[in-house]
């Protein structure tokens, strides 16, 4: 099934926060003034118990974003029908705003690797990453976004540009996309390229959620700067000032703070939101005042 590419989100255009076991009472009995919940889809896969308690009583207060980790849209081999299935019953469960997944793979033969690697951009790849996305909005029912990866390898049988590739994708397929914004940071320091560079080509009109995280850097074995995406700090300066570049091409869209690994207290989260807010409504601002000019 082909879709619209058109922004298919309803997530408000404010910043959200990845929901937390530790966190769920503090949401529940504070109801805090955030945009948006996400989980991610293969925490929530089991039937029943505690999890689905705590998700269903935000759920009922909150906007969802549901975030696949594990599908491997990116995998020379067929996706898991069985993944599929459980995919859309959660789906028809909680009826989330927002379904993405990864440009990546993590399945090979009859494994499954515990991780996001990364694909060779070349026509072959294309066909193979845009059939499985048809497969999953299929079976979904619905329009999926893809996100773009980070990445520490670059592939020498690449023929084809991120950019370019994402954005074939997303015409054959009707999907939107989800542009993370630390991953162009982290990828541009890794391979030495411009990230502000890769935004301005970067087509907003097709990004229906933002993902902003916090990076680890050391440098590689030839001395060089090197970024890891950790999930585990604050939001660093450079993609806080990425992300408001980006803002200035795409207006104010649904923005996703990422922490998963050393977690914090809920206090800090919510901080690293408010950073968020505060220039998604300068963006919407901006926005307003040119169409009224």
């Amino acid at each position: 099934m082909t879709v619209s590419a058109d922004r298919a989100t309803v997530l408000p255009p404010r910043a959200g926060l990845g929901l937390k076991p530790e966190h769920y009472d503090t949401i529940l009995d504070a109801r805090p003034d955030i945009g948006f919940f996400e989980v991610h889809a293969e925490n929530y896969m089991g039937a029943g118990g505690p999890p689905h308690r705590y998700l269903e009583a935000v759920a009922a207060l909150y906007p969802l974003s549901l975030h696949g980790v594990g599908l491997s849209i990116g995998s020379a081999r067929d996706l898991d029908t069985g993944h599929l299935r459980r995919l859309r019953d959660l789906i028809d469960r909680y009826r989330p705003q927002s379904f993405s997944e990864h440009l990546a793979w993590s399945t090979h033969d009859t494994g499954f690797l515990n991780d996001l690697l990364p694909l060779p951009y070349t026509a072959e790849t294309l066909s193979r990453v845009a059939d499985h996305v048809d497969e999953t909005q299929q079976w979904l029912g619905r329009q999926m976004l893809l996100e773009n990866p980070s990445t520490y390898v670059l592939f020498s049988e690449s023929t084809i540009d991120e950019v370019d590739f994402l954005t074939a994708i997303a015409s054959r397929t009707g999907c939107g996309l989800l542009l993370d914004v630390n991953n162009v940071m982290v990828s541009a320091v890794n391979h030495r390229l411009d990230p502000v560079a890769y935004i301005d080509r970067f087509p907003v009109e097709l990004v229906g959620e933002i993902h902003l995280a916090g990076y680890d850097e050391t440098i590689d074995s030839v001395g060089d700067r090197l970024l890891i995406d950790a999930h585990g700090t604050a939001v660093r300066s450079d993609v806080m000032e990425l992300y408001q570049h980006t803002l200035s091409r795409s207006g104010a869209l649904p923005t996703l703070i990422e922490w998963d690994n050393d977690v914090p207290d809920f206090a800090t989260l919510q901080a690293e939101a408010v950073r968020a807010d505060i220039l998604l409504n300068e963006a919407a601002l901006k926005s307003r005042s040119s169409q009224a000019a």
